[in-house]
This record gives structure tokens, C-alpha cells and sequence, in this order.
């Protein structure tokens, strides 16, 4: 790997080096590193671009990255990736895209991961999106995230869009069966002219299935972004959706969460929040000794955490 890809992964993945258990790494279309193990194999597609991720039941304790790199300008990439989580497995998946985009033309990365989560399964999902570079052409980015849980399931998924991403659609859809529980927690950073629109559509089928859709937003500049969440419980179930923003400068938040309680015993909650930093949190921090601009990053990053 060059430096840039380095330096790539270490912001997307957190990887220095090669990562330990099975991976992939992906770089401008094509694969430039891939390692399995006893229990988790990685098979490329025959009939799209994308990989099949197959993880025995019962694996414990082991780990999957697969980062993806843009640095060619111009360049649109889609991918296709299905994971297969066997019963009372509980394993961590690290992804993420990093796009170096120094040219005239757009660069774009599509990501549509499809989850097939058995059993008793706990899968932890992490996936990280961050642009950089001095070109004109523009950082695209919409990942589209397909869960299936079954009975007594589990899944956690972290979403952050660190900053350079110009353009994003984030689409989410799942759903649940008897005990299968789902955790998103979304973060998003914009600034500039850059726009965000997240969609988060579950369906809560089993008995005693529950959801958790909490996202964290900073909108800076003249950015933009959408969140809509819409929660469906269709058995007696337990979801909760919140939508926390903060506004800098000019820029705007819209936030459209949504309830369909489709049976007596769904019990369906959404809350909402966004403006700016308060003033008073500004001066107390400013009293300590920072600037006004030091305060203010202050903030946002407890916020954001």
C-alpha cells in the first residue's frame, strides 16, 4: 500500500498496518488485499462486484475489516456486499470509505451491505465515511444498509461521517423478528455547500423485538441535511427514535421522525432537538481560558461522541 492508502485506512478503519483476522481491503475498484480465517470466509460475487462475508455459528471474539479507497477522480464504484452471520456467533464488522478526490470529476462509492443475522447472533457494525482533497470534482458517498435480524438477534451499528463528504443518501431498512433487538447511532458532520440525507425505515414484526434510532448532527456553513426515521411496530414491540442537531453559521436540519403503531402492544417513542449552541455553555468555557472557536469545537466533540 502507498501512503495515501495508509493514511486512509487509519482514518476510515482505524487500521495501522495490516489488520489482524479476515479482511478486505478495497482500493479504486478493485481488491488489493484479502485474508480469512477457520470461521469467517470472504467469496467474491460471479455475478456483480461485491463479496459474500459467510460467518460460522457459534465464532466468537474475531473481527472482519472491509475498507474501501477512491483516490482515482472520476471514478464511480458500487458495490454489492452480503454478510452471513450464523447462529450465536458475536463478532465485530469494520468498514468505511475514504475518497482523495484532486481532480475535476466526481467521485462516488455506493455501498449496499445486505445482513442476514441468524439466531442468537450479536454482530457489532462500525463504518465510517471521510473526504479530502483539492479538487473540484465533488465527494459522493450513499451506502444502503439492508439488516434481517432473527429471533433473539443483535446488532449494533455506528455510522459517522467524519467531514469532506460533499454528498450522501443513507438509506437503512430492517426487520426484526420474536427478541431481536436493533441499535443504530448515526453521526453526521457537514459544512461548506455539502448536503445529508439520512432514511432509517424498521420493521418491528416479532414479539418483544425492539429498535433504537439515535442520531447526532452538526450542520455548519451554508449545509444542509434530512433526517427521516420511521418506526413500525407491528407486534408488541418496544422503538424509540431521536434526532439531536446542532446549528452553525447557516445551515439546516430537517428531521421528520415517524410512528406506525400497527398493534395494542407496540410501544413507540420520538423525540427531536436542534438549534444552536447555547451562549451560556460558550462563556463558561471561555471563562477557562479557551476562544470562542476553541469552545465551540469543544462542544461539538462531546456532543458528538
Amino acid at each position: 500500500m502507498d501512503q495515501l492508502q495508509k493514511s486512509m485506512l487509519e482514518k476510515i478503519a482505524d487500521i495501522h498496518g495490516i489488520p489482524e483476522g479476515a479482511y478486505n481491503i478495497r482500493s479504486d475498484g478493485q481488491s488489493i488485499g484479502r485474508n480469512t480465517t477457520a470461521n469467517i470466509d470472504i467469496v467474491t460475487k460471479t455475478d456483480k462486484p461485491g463479496i459474500d462475508i459467510i460467518i460460522k455459528p457459534g465464532t466468537k471474539n474475531e473481527s472482519v475489516h472491509i475498507p474501501v479507497i477512491l483516490s482515482e477522480s472520476g471514478l464511480k464504484d458500487m458495490v454489492y456486499n452480503d454478510f452471513y452471520i450464523g447462529e450465536g456467533a458475536d463478532v465485530v464488522i469494520v468498514a468505511g470509505c475514504g475518497i482523495s478526490n484532486c481532480g475535476a470529476g466526481d467521485s462516488e462509492h455506493d455501498g449496499i451491505h445486505t445482513f442476514y443475522v441468524e439466531k442468537n447472533a450479536k454482530v457489532k457494525y462500525i463504518e465510517k465515511h471521510y473526504g479530502e482533497g483539492d479538487g473540484t470534482g465533488e465527494r459522493i458517498l450513499n451506502p444502503t444498509t439492508i439488516v434481517h435480524i432473527k429471533d433473539g438477534g443483535y446488532m449494533e451499528m455506528e455510522t459517522t461521517q467524519i467531514k469532506g463528504v460533499d454528498s450522501t443518501i443513507r438509506d437503512t431498512e430492517a426487520d426484526l423478528d420474536d427478541g431481536a433487538t436493533l441499535v443504530i447511532k448515526e453521526k453526521i458532520m457537514t459544512h461548506g455547500t455539502q448536503t445529508a440525507e439520512t432514511n432509517f425505515v424498521v420493521q418491528l414484526n416479532g414479539k418483544d423485538s425492539s429498535a433504537n434510532v439515535i442520531s447526532r448532527s452538526v450542520a455548519k456553513g451554508e449545509s444542509s441535511q434530512v433526517f427521516n426515521s420511521k418506526i413500525c411496530g407491528n407486534n408488541q414491540c418496544y422503538g424509540h427514535t431521536e434526532c439531536d442537531a446542532i446549528l452553525m453559521d447557516n445551515g439546516r436540519v430537517n428531521a421528520v421522525p415517524s410512528l406506525d403503531a400497527n398493534n395494542l402492544d407496540a410501544s413507540l417513542i420520538h423525540e427531536a432537538a436542534i438549534g444552536k449552541i447555547a451562549g451560556d455553555q460558550l462563556i463558561k468555557l471561555m471563562t477557562l481560558g479557551l476562544t470562542e472557536q476553541q469552545a465551540e469545537e469543544e462542544i461539538i466533540n462531546g456532543f458528538m461522541k
